[in-house]
């Protein structure tokens, strides 16, 4: 009955939009200062703190004032990537806006929420996200206020009660009045689709587990240390004097970095991605992807065409063919027409015949099965067979010859008895094929899930070249050989949870593509949730990515970018365990042979400074797609590091002692081991983002500028006595070719434990 009921023309929607402005309230801004002094309170920070206190009390102001600039420097570059990730997540959550049916100029159209304006007239269905507060007018819905009361039950809504922005619309659907925008709307926020947790799960997880490592190794050295101090015969002033030096090695193993880099690295593919058709909604989204070994495909849309054309028509009634369609078309959604409606739209309109509008109608829904409207006083109902067999008695008889494996069938009810049946089928995208192909070459596992029968399954799999066993749902349990499942039929949208739930169960990192209302606790559920392009609202906000464009291989390119993220953050693990394992057992072992630790303390900390430097734009590296699912296995990757880092040890205790015995001064070889370390430190990095040998390869522009800047400084400290002893061209050439040999020699003899890492 919605002939009751008129929107706003769209010359009084424009002045309206003048005089209340957007449906939108700009968010609170970044507050930068905020965000500076949280960076100052966490385990990094603590440990740095401390170490601060430390050389203040033993009088060390000029090492005092390095680390209070560490300090500082880890804050407020933290406090930065944190600004810039929020920035590209802000700038992706506007494409993520949602549309809404209004009326405008007495037309039905798709607009974007935040050009509503009060008094417009909006269609809700259930799966809506609702963008104003909005009065009902006609028909029934429930809402979620959760994100209003804190409450998770649902609450009905009957005509001339009020739903509130930001709500969701879980059931029913009906017409509604617009009665508050943007900051006039009880909840005084813009509806955004995205979720803001730009602090992804395995950071936190990866971060703890380095650092443990890290300590573990610093207090096995330090204890040695202050073993063989008193061994050595060394009093109580000589500990003393060497605390500096112990504070700073748990300096060095503090990943002030690893943050920003991860910041960097995940906002860096989230911009990628959005220019390639995905929107990201949850960095972790991307990280994951790098993990993912199987994926639950919808058919349509995704894998055939977002196109379903009527493919056979049969008529029941005693209606002429002109009539009957004119009358199953009168059950067609107009205000919110899903793939079907259009399906059958186009075939009716197509055939010359014109659309009518029915009176009193009713929109489908997953627990009935069918839409319905009345018109020219007949009741048309059009849905599923199945549902609407259970009305006539006599549809299964009427219909036996119908071919019902041949697609998808749409059955069409006048005054409950069957009067026709569509047969729509959907046409494989050209490109599905392909991609499959990408995804499984990848490691990942496809499952294509179809509410058609076994036979039209069977039939779609075969074209796109899925191989194994399609089955029914009714024979999918616990004892399903996964490793032969293709695609599986006759799937309701409630049934997806259960099937994430049991591929996760068996080991498997879930991917999951959905669009309904009823895929929503599914996308969450999975590893990789992913609203497709035509998703309702509350799919969007549920799921960690969105698809702007149709099929497969937009998630490809989700592949692609988590596989970056895994490589870049493997290279600044393996990079920071080897570095700082190298310099707490050189000075150890230095101490231990020769009496001295091998390097100044001032250096020391100048050293610990520039590698965050470098490794801090690992996070736009250029990195090499790999071709299997990724884990962060964080024993094996310390094994390899420390192996790195014995390697450069090794050599380097070589050189100190050859060093001490042809006659160079403490200072000297200081200086020279310090450039010694700075470069193995660029070697490292070299030698671990890539399995090819390091003189293959090249990084990308960002991360070669800032190690060339690295090095030029060096130089320039070493030549001129810059906080340290200062060396000859000649130290610094004999240097630069002991690190280059050493850097050939570990390469070489550790370059297929790194093909194969």
């Amino acid at each position: 009955m919605s002939e009751k009921f008129k929107g706003l023309s769209q010359a009084e929607a424009d002045k309206l939009l003048q005089k209340n402005g957007l449906n939108e309230v700009p968010e609170p801004q970044f507050n930068f200062f905020k965000e500076f002094l949280s960076k100052l309170w966490n385990l990094s920070a603590w440990i740095l703190e401390a170490a601060l206190l430390l050389e203040c009390i033993l009088g060390k102001w000029i090492q005092s004032l390095f680390v209070l600039l560490m300090l500082l420097f880890a804050a407020w570059n933290g406090a930065s990537k944190k600004k810039q990730s929020r920035k590209v997540l802000n700038n992706i959550s506007h494409k993520l806006t949602p549309s809404i049916s209004v009326q405008r100029d007495g037309k039905w159209q798709n607009i974007d929420s935040k050009f509503l304006v009060p008094g417009d007239l909006i269609s809700m269905q259930a799966g809506d996200v609702l963008a104003a507060d909005v009065k009902l007018l006609e028909g029934q819905i429930s809402t979620d206020e959760s994100s209003i009361t804190g409450e998770a039950k649902t609450v009905r809504k009957n005509p001339q009660d009020t739903a509130y922005a930001g709500t969701t619309v879980t059931e029913g659907n009906g017409l509604a009045q617009v009665t508050a925008t943007g900051a006039n709307s009880r909840s005084g926020k813009t509806i955004n689709l995205i979720n803001n947790s730009a602090a992804p799960g395995h950071l936190q997880q990866l971060l703890t587990k380095i650092i443990y490592y890290l300590c573990i190794l610093d207090g096995i050295l330090t204890l040695v240390i202050v073993v063989a101090s008193f061994f050595k015969g060394g009093d109580l002033n000589n500990l003393i004097n060497m605390l500096p030096f112990l504070a700073m090695m748990f300096i060095a193993s503090i990943p002030v970095a690893m943050p920003s880099t991860f910041a960097l690295s995940n906002s860096f593919e989230a911009t990628r991605l959005s220019k390639e058709g995905v929107l990201t909604s949850d960095l972790t989204g991307i990280q994951d992807a790098a993990n993912l070994n199987l994926i639950l495909l919808d058919k349509t849309g995704t894998i055939t065409q977002n196109k379903t054309a009527v493919g056979q028509w049969t008529n029941f009634s005693s209606l002429d063919n002109n009539q009957a369609l004119e009358l199953a078309v009168a059950a067609t959604d107009q205000r919110n027409k899903k793939i079907i409606d259009t399906a059958i739209d186009d075939y009716v309109t197509g055939l010359g015949l014109e659309v009518k509008t029915g009176t009193d109608f009713t929109p489908f829904t997953s627990s009935t099965g069918y839409s319905m409207a009345n018109y020219n006083g007949h009741n048309i109902k059009l849905g599923s067979f199945k549902q609407l067999s259970l009305i006539d008695q006599n549809a299964n008889e009427k219909a036996k010859d119908v071919d019902f494996s041949a697609g998808r069938s749409v059955a069409v009810l006048i005054d409950d008895k069957l009067a026709g049946v569509f047969i729509l089928q959907d046409m494989v995208r050209p490109d599905s094929k392909k991609s499959l192909g990408e995804l499984k070459k990848r490691g990942v596992k496809p499952i294509m899930l179809t509410g058609d029968n076994q036979k039209t399954a069977e039939a779609v799999a075969k074209q796109v070249d899925l191989q194994g066993d399609v089955i029914s749902i009714h024979d999918f349990n616990d004892e399903t050989d996964t490793s032969k499942l293709a695609g599986i039929a006759d799937v309701l949208p409630e049934d997806k949870l259960k099937m994430v739930k049991f591929f996760q169960k068996k080991g498997y990192i879930v991917g999951m593509t959905g669009d309904g209302v009823n895929d929503s606790p599914a996308l969450k559920q999975a590893e990789v949730g992913i609203a497709v392009s035509n998703a309702a609202d509350v799919a969007k906000r549920s799921g960690k990515m969105v698809l702007l464009n149709d099929g497969l291989s937009s998630i490809v390119k989700i592949l692609d970018a988590g596989h970056r993220v895994y490589q870049r953050m493997t290279t600044w693990s393996l990079t920071k365990l080897a570095r700082t394992a190298q310099l707490t057992m050189l000075l150890t072992f230095g101490y231990l042979f020769f009496n001295y630790i091998p390097m100044a303390l001032n250096a020391m900390v100048i050293y610990t400074i520039m590698n965050n430097m470098v490794t801090m734009m690992i996070g736009t590296d250029r990195t090499h797609i790999t071709y299997k699912p990724e884990n962060w296995n964080m024993a094996r990757l310390a094994k390899i590091a420390f192996s790195l880092a014995f390697g450069w040890t090794a050599i380097g205790i070589f050189a100190i002692a050859y060093l001490n015995t042809h006659g160079y001064s403490h200072g000297t070889v200081s200086t020279m081991v310090y450039v010694y370390l700075v470069l193995s430190a660029m070697f490292i990095i070299l030698i671990t983002r890539t399995k090819r040998y390091f003189w293959q390869d090249y990084p990308s522009k960002a991360v070669g500028l800032t190690q060339l800047g690295d090095v030029i400084l060096t130089v320039i400290l070493a030549l001129f006595g810059i906080a340290m002893t200062k060396i000859t061209w000649t130290n610094l050439l004999l240097t630069f070719a002991a690190a280059l040999i050493a850097a050939i020699i570990i390469d070489l003899f550790y370059q297929p434990i790194m093909k194969n890492r």
